[in-house]
C-alpha cells in the first residue's frame, strides 16, 4: 500500500473503533499498491490530513489486505474515498483529485 505521510492506516479488525467510532468526521481512502492514482493522492491526502487536523481524521485501508470492510461498503475501485460522520458514511467518490478540489468537495461534509 502507497502510505500517505501522517495518515493512520485501519484494517478490518480495527475499523469500527477508528472510523466509526471516531469523535471527528473520518475521510478514509480505500487503496492498493497496484493502484496508480492512489500514488497521485498519497500527497493531498498528506497535506489534508495535515491542513485539517483537529476537524478531519484521515485514513487509509488496503483493500486487498481487507476485504470485508471494502465488501461491506460496496467499494469497487480504488481509489475511493468515502467520509464517516457519526459512525456513518456521508460522502463518497471514486479516483484521485488535486487537493483544491478535494477540498471543496469536502467542504459540504466536514
Amino acid at each position: 500500500m502507497i502510505r500517505a505521510e501522517g495518515v493512520a492506516v485501519v484494517t478490518d479488525a480495527d475499523f469500527d473503533a477508528e472510523v466509526r467510532g471516531a469523535d471527528l468526521p473520518v475521510l478514509v481512502e480505500f487503496t492498493a499498491d497496484w493502484c496508480g492514482p492512489c500514488r497521485q493522492l498519497a500527497p493531498v491526502l498528506s497535506a489534508v490530513a495535515r491542513e485539517e487536523a483537529g476537524r478531519l481524521k484521515v485514513v487509509q485501508l488496503d483493500t486487498d489486505a481487507n476485504p470485508e470492510t471494502m465488501t461491506r461498503y460496496g467499494v469497487l475501485s480504488a481509489p475511493t474515498l468515502m467520509v464517516f460522520r457519526d459512525g456513518e458514511p456521508v460522502w463518497s467518490r471514486v479516483g484521485a483529485r488535486p487537493r483544491r478540489r478535494l477540498m471543496e468537495e469536502l467542504a459540504e461534509v466536514i
